[in-house]
């Protein structure tokens, strides 16, 4: 059932696709075993899962599992008293991996999440905080509670655009979860998520639309020379520069969906956006909160 909430994708399962040839199928059969054995791995650790050595250890398996290769940011955090609110764009289940594996955080996900095969159980298992947006009602306690966790010191990673699109430059950010930051006093770390083969664009790892998990991880499988290229934009600061969650959410825009440079606000005043986020408009009237 769709909720006010929800915000819907114009991209579908036919956006994937593969910049390159499929490999082999003798390479895909070890790959999806090596996969099983490594998901069975993680699945088994329990609760230890959570353990941030561990919760990257398994995220950065699963991707060599795949033969995926994570390239860009060493960190993703900034420091300090207070946790960092990781924002990033969202294209593909492989996301959630391709951030844990360059640093361990506390996900902020859409609850059916936590119904997807493997990656769901991982995210349980890592203590992800699920939303449910058939009930809005319930959005000003997330935003509570993620506070509480960057105020504690607690590193908080969302997917703002809420859905997932074929490429890093669709879609727009929400605004709510910036609230967040600014309760707390907390940087905001804007992340761009893309896909490359070989150096080529790629959409190969999409998971959009009515796409399946099996149908995804199959065009996953048969990837060739596959990288996710994980970009860590400027911090923003926004009590030093006195952004509100509107002015937050379209610099962070700006910088992971649009790939531009934003100066990062460390007090001297906000940072303000040259140009409009090069993204299409969101089509439903909730998505402006």
């Amino acid at each position: 059932m769709n909720g006010p909430w929800d915000v819907h994708s114009d991209c579908t399962p036919d956006c994937a696709a593969p910049a390159l040839p499929r490999v082999p199928a003798t390479r895909i059969a070890r790959r999806g075993a090596a996969f099983a054995r490594t998901v069975r791995r993680a699945l088994t650790d329990g609760e230890r899962t959570a353990e941030p050595g561990r919760l990257r250890t398994h995220a950065r398996a699963l991707l060599d599992a795949l033969d995926i290769h994570v390239e860009g940011a060493a960190a993703l955090t900034s420091g300090g008293g207070t946790g960092t609110l990781v924002v990033a764009n969202h294209i593909s289940w492989l996301d959630i991996l391709a951030l844990l594996a360059v640093e361990p955080v506390t996900l902020l996900a859409k609850r059916e999440v936590g119904g997807w095969p493997v990656v769901g159980g991982l995210a349980r298992r890592a203590g992800t905080h699920f939303i449910d947006r058939t009930h809005p009602r319930r959005l000003p306690h997330t935003v509570r509670d993620v506070s509480e966790l960057l105020a504690a010191g607690r590193s908080v990673a969302v997917f703002p655009q809420a859905t997932t699109w074929c490429t890093a430059e669709a879609g727009t950010f929400r605004r709510a979860t910036f609230q967040a930051a600014i309760d707390a006093g907390a940087p905001v770390r804007p992340v761009t998520l893309d896909y490359r083969q070989q150096g080529l664009p790629s959409t190969v790892a999409a998971f959009c639309g009515e796409d399946t998990f099996a149908g995804s991880l199959r065009r996953v499988l048969a990837a060739r020379a596959l990288t996710v290229r994980v970009t860590a934009h400027p911090v923003l600061w926004p009590l030093d520069g006195g952004l509100d969650r509107r002015e937050l959410a379209a610099l962070a825009a700006r910088a992971a969906l649009g790939g531009l440079p934003v100066t990062a606000v460390t007090g001297g005043g906000a940072a303000r956006p040259a140009a409009p986020v090069p993204h299409a408009p969101p089509r439903d009237t909730p998505a402006h909160v």
